[in-house]
């Protein structure tokens, strides 16, 4: 038997979730901005009590690595790694791509998944999975425009999502093979069943060295005297 802690914190939402063998057991999230330092631990306690489990119980705590959020990551990651050490429990690592992935597989064998995380201006976090979560293109950093986008083409049909899809609707609307899935973010109710299969497969990270999947670079700009 095996309790497992799900966060996600890389973007807008701070989700938390408990699961045992896979299955959902309690799950609290809000989306209402960057609110996770505030609600993170708070979301923690009121989950533990509404399965009445102890944190001693706990055989494992997984986290949403990225891309997403320098900010959102740095907290999940960081209670995450907390946890882990102090309760000496593994802790497993999950591609945040790949949780909204999960989110929105149906019983369609020729299409695939496309979720985009907004990023900044036409930019979105990407990457391409078949309907078993095998990744067809690597994550990427993917500034969309019609040439960039070409390569979705050749898919019979391909689901968008996310909340980078929004801004990129328009563009991706020309194809003819393009569906696209509404009201999907990353959501650590998505998260149990892959940490399952992870914590089975003693795929674990090491706490003291583990650092979130940022993509890219985060920058500090300052206004020029």
């Amino acid at each position: 038997m095996a309790f497992i802690l799900n966060i996600e914190t890389s973007t807008t939402v701070c989700s938390v979730s408990l699961s045992k063998n896979g299955e959902l057991l309690s799950f609290k999230e809000i989306n209402n901005g960057y609110t996770h330092a505030e609600n993170l631990h708070i979301f923690i306690e009121n989950i533990i009590k509404q399965a009445s489990v102890t944190l001693k119980e706990l055989n494992a705590v997984a986290i949403s690595k990225g891309p997403g959020s320098y900010t959102g990551l740095r907290i999940g990651v960081s209670a995450a790694k907390g946890l882990a050490y102090s309760l000496n429990i593994p802790l497993i690592a999950l591609d945040t791509l790949e949780i909204m992935a999960n989110s929105a597989l149906a019983k369609d064998n020729d299409a695939v998944y496309c979720p985009m995380i907004d990023a900044r201006r036409m930019e979105v976090y990407t990457s391409v999975y078949d309907k078993n979560l095998n990744q067809l293109i690597e994550t990427e950093a993917l500034i969309v425009d019609e040439n960039s986008i070409s390569k979705f083409s050749s898919y019979p049909k391909i689901y968008f999502f996310g909340d980078g899809m929004q801004k990129c609707k328009t563009v991706l609307s020309t194809f003819k093979n393009a569906e696209f899935i509404e009201n999907i973010l990353p959501s650590a109710k998505a998260m149990c069943d892959l940490a399952f299969k992870k914590y089975i497969e003693k795929q674990f990270e090491d706490v003291a060295y583990f650092e979130p999947f940022y993509l890219k670079d985060f920058l500090i700009l300052t206004k020029k005297k």
